[in-house]
């Protein structure tokens, strides 16, 4: 009987649309008063919030992932190669630090240092949750990795999450030598969220700011151990906060309370922070192995190339110039070799 699927159908869409309905009424509606307030359920926002949370049902699917995930780092024959739970900071945040298997090799030298910086809308997130990603990094670039936790909302304020970023770039480099990793030889990576934090705290640190309460010899002294920094997430925050009201969920999100609300937008977008720096801070040159699918960024490109490319900071913006000298018959692109990162500041961008 064709009854009993549309009547599930529209208890699951009812459901979800009471679900938004409470969650907007208790996550900053607009102070209407009196009978205005509920007038709201009739705004397109709600809609466009149920089939936001109707899309969401589909990562359901990587629950037992995510079992298996917390299992995995909970299990002791794992922690092997791993330090967890290493206080650093002004706040008493915690971070782990993955060791590469084969650590006896680097007898002579010490391996270089990943500091990767999760995503979770500066507001969910922990470190556990990236422990195999962790793990694969340390596995395939034979390099430290350190995963640190950070203050997000309702915890902390975004400018309080820059410092932890930065913090943990103070410990390594107070700690390289104890914790055997090459204190002069990181590489920064971040992915959402992660990425902004991770692109924030370099530009801090870059144009040496008094909000970060780091001596500002300690911040050129970090800025010069970077080897590159690898982001993949939000650069404004004005433009990702429309995103958010395309979706409906500009309310719901925690986005604009972390940031201090919508006035503090471009200071903490560092598509607008890069364009308020010094000249000579910008004079940043970053030699880096773009690794391409055919796919991707440089459609033009009709098979997988290795590109030698140059990554420059301008007063205007951050620009990406990529150099035509590619080898246009390779057929495997190899996993970045991290003995490059010795040679001048590199990164790797997937």
């Amino acid at each position: 009987c064709w009854c009993l699927p549309v009547i599930v159908g529209f208890l699951i869409v009812g459901l979800l649309y009471l679900v938004c309905f409470v969650s907007q009424w208790l996550h900053g509606w607009p102070d209407k008063p009196g009978y205005k307030k509920y007038i709201e359920a009739l705004n397109p926002r709600i809609y466009r919030l149920t089939f936001t949370m109707l899309d969401l049902l589909k990562y359901f699917k990587y629950l037992r992932l995510y079992f298996q995930i917390k299992s995995w780092y909970k299990n002791e024959e794992n922690s092997k190669h791993l330090k967890k739970g290493i206080v650093y900071g002004r706040r008493g945040n915690k971070l782990d630090l993955y060791y590469p298997p084969k650590m006896k090799r680097f007898r002579d030298e010490l391996p270089p240092l990943v500091v990767f910086i999760y995503g979770g809308a500066w507001s969910t997130g922990d470190r556990s949750i990236y422990c195999l990603l962790a793990r694969q990094m340390v596995e395939e670039l034979n390099a430290a990795v350190v995963c640190p936790n950070y203050s997000n909302y309702p915890k902390g304020n975004v400018l309080m999450m820059i410092q932890d970023v930065a913090d943990c770039l103070v410990w390594a480099q107070e700690n390289g030598q104890k914790f055997s990793f090459d204190k002069d030889n990181i590489v920064l990576v971040g992915h959402s969220a992660g990425a902004h934090l991770g692109a924030m705290a370099t530009l801090f640190l870059l144009d040496t700011r008094e909000e970060l309460l780091i001596d500002s010899k300690q911040q050129q002294e970090i800025i010069r151990s970077l080897r590159g920094v690898i982001l993949s997430g939000v650069y404004s925050i004005m433009d990702h906060y429309e995103h958010e009201k395309m979706r409906g969920i500009e309310y719901m999100s925690c986005m604009s309370r972390a940031m201090n609300g919508e006035e503090n937008f471009p200071r903490y977008s560092p598509a607008h922070v890069v364009k308020s720096l010094n000249g000579d801070k910008l004079k940043v040159t970053l030699s880096f192995r773009l690794s391409l699918p055919q796919s991707s960024t440089c459609s033009s490109l009709r098979s997988p190339r290795r590109c030698r490319s140059t990554c420059f900071l301008s007063s205007a913006t951050l620009t990406l110039s990529l150099t035509s000298c590619c080898q246009a018959d390779a057929s495997t692109i190899p996993s970045p070799n991290v003995s490059n990162w010795n040679s001048g500041n590199s990164c790797f961008l997937d």
